[in-house]
């Protein structure tokens, strides 16, 4: 860490920089040179976002935005690999080598894990604003406005995620793309198939005509009763859930427990090979047994 702190030091911060001049040039009053830290992480991030590419990498655009989080891809890549390094600092110097190493592996793997819930939640709070933006978008057709500005007053009036993709929607309409097409990609990356249901539901009113605002009457309808049948499934399913949460942590909370009561006890698993062997098999039962009680408690319909 130390080798890699000196490379740093000559590579980014003290390597020479050309484009300080030119700038100051034709902005002499309004440019301000700032500190070595903030240079120190501008070229970081930009180091960063040269090596990602236009792909994004692991925390691409579509996964910060799924998940709400208004950073750029190469500003989170930065930030997730300076907590994975105090992490492993930290574990390094407090526990040992090994849990610094395995702290410092399993922090993206966290962060990852911790944008894909940000998006499940995002998604739920998505599925629920959904009755009330089909009931105004139903008002804003009665009242005689079109569809695209019923999409558009619907996205004033709502709240975030809901008003995010009905802007967006909006907007990508407006620059020319199909709107039932901006509809079906925001129902796919919301995974909605309610949501989905009023694209097609524009898509074939725009094909033959008719009421659109009594077919999306019909539409409410429909996503209310599976709504209702979505919350039986869920209050079913609770009793499920819970002992899913209970085997999968009772394990971990015993071995913690008995760590701290008993530490030679369980010491025996890390001073030898067959040890390690026990301990990652153990782990690996239990992923296996957390994915089949979480396949047995998830209901599709």
């Amino acid at each position: 860490m130390v080798v890699m702190a000196i490379v740093l030091l000559f590579a980014v911060v003290l390597r020479p920089r050309t484009a300080d001049v030119p700038l100051s040039r034709r902005r002499p009053d309004g440019f301000k040179k700032g500190s070595a830290l903030s240079r120190f992480a501008d070229t970081t991030v930009s180091t960063v976002d040269g090596m990602m590419g236009h792909s994004g990498g692991w925390f691409n655009r579509n996964v910060l935005y799924n998940a709400g989080v208004r950073l750029a891809p190469a500003d989170f890549t930065v930030l997730v690999l300076a907590g994975s390094l105090v992490l492993g600092l930290a574990g390094g110097l407090l526990v040992h080598a090994f849990a610094g190493i395995l702290l410092a592996v399993l922090a993206p793997l966290l962060a990852k894990l911790a944008l894909g819930i940000l998006a499940d939640k995002r998604r739920a709070k998505f599925d629920a604003q959904l009755l009330d933006t089909l009931l105004m978008l139903t008002g804003g057709l009665r009242a005689g406005h079109s569809i695209l500005s019923s999409f558009d007053a619907a996205a004033q009036e709502s709240e975030a995620p809901m008003s995010e993709e009905l802007s967006r929607i909006v907007n990508e309409s407006r620059l020319g793309r199909d709107f039932t097409a901006a509809i079906m990609e925001s129902a796919g990356r919301m995974r909605s198939e309610d949501f989905g249901w009023i694209g097609q539901a524009v898509d074939i009113n725009r094909e033959v005509g008719g009421d659109l605002a009594e077919v999306l009457d019909q539409v409410g309808e429909t996503i209310r009763e599976r709504s209702q049948i979505r919350g039986q499934i869920r209050a079913l399913s609770a009793e499920g859930k819970i002992s899913a949460y209970v085997l999968v942590a009772l394990p971990i909370c015993v071995a913690l427990a008995i760590s701290v009561i008993n530490p030679g006890y369980v010491g025996t698993l890390t001073q030898s090979l067959l040890g390690w062997v026990m301990v990652g098999f153990g782990g690996l039962l239990l992923v296996a047994g957390s994915v089949w009680m979480s396949r047995v408690i998830k209901i599709k319909f």
